[in-house]
């Protein structure tokens, strides 16, 4: 049984689960691009929150790039699965190699889904940070790692569905983390939607857009999120 009929539909049912920060004047929902937009859109507007995106990209293992040797942010930051990178004996060169890549990708995707605005402000914020679903967990702990460093007010994870060791691992790192379903046979987040059609940058520009246009939130002229060269283990 796949409890999700697609994004849409586990953003409206994780927006129920977190009723309770609805209308809060401090409230900002924070999206991990692609797959958690159509998510974070949803609770977005059910909370009547503004939107906006933090990129997170997977370091994955050259040759096997589903399996995760770590992961890096905007902002600068970094998370390494050590665990992974010994077992494969993955030298520095290859993981620096590798995450110059990806930096490269955050950075178009910044100028791709904001190019006329920086991001909003974190400081001080409640920020609730959204996936479509956790695997190892690395993409959203390297998000909610930097973002820790920028002094939110409260800080939440919330997902449709993730395993039981990757919610307890962040659990460290968030004031709140919410996860609709943690299953017992977890191969894949895919494997708990009926529909899990790739999310392509145009549908989440068209979704930010409609974000700003319920919310009318304006551009932040405080702190920019973009790459600062910092790393966080």
């Amino acid at each position: 049984m796949r409890p999700f009929q697609n994004r849409s539909e586990a953003g409206r049912q994780l927006a129920a689960a977190l009723e309770n920060y609805a209308d809060q004047s401090d409230l900002l929902v924070l999206a991990l691009p692609r797959g958690g937009v159509p998510v974070a859109f949803e609770v977005a507007k059910s909370l009547h929150a503004p939107l906006d995106v933090f990129i997170v990209r997977k370091l994955g293992v050259p040759g096997h790039k589903e399996l995760a040797m770590g992961a890096i942010s905007s902002g600068g930051g970094q998370v390494l699965n050590m665990e992974v990178i010994e077992a494969l004996a993955i030298d520095r060169d290859t993981i620096e190699a590798v995450a110059s890549h990806e930096w490269h990708e955050i950075e178009r995707r910044e100028d791709l889904y904001r190019p006329q605005s920086s991001p909003v402000q974190i400081q001080d914020k409640t920020v609730i940070v959204i996936d479509d679903g956790l695997a190892t967990g690395s993409t959203m702990l390297a998000g909610v790692k930097a973002l820790r460093h920028l002094s939110p007010k409260a800080l939440i994870a919330a997902v449709p569905l993730a395993p039981a060791g990757a919610c307890a691992d962040l659990r460290v790192w968030v004031d709140e983390m919410i996860c609709l379903i943690q299953p017992e046979n977890f191969y894949s987040v895919g494997q708990w939607y009926q529909d899990f059609t790739q999310t392509e940058d145009e549908e989440v520009c068209q979704l930010l857009q409609a974000a700003r246009e319920l919310t009318s939130f304006p551009p932040s002229e405080l702190p920019d999120l973009r790459f600062s060269g910092r790393s966080f283990s």
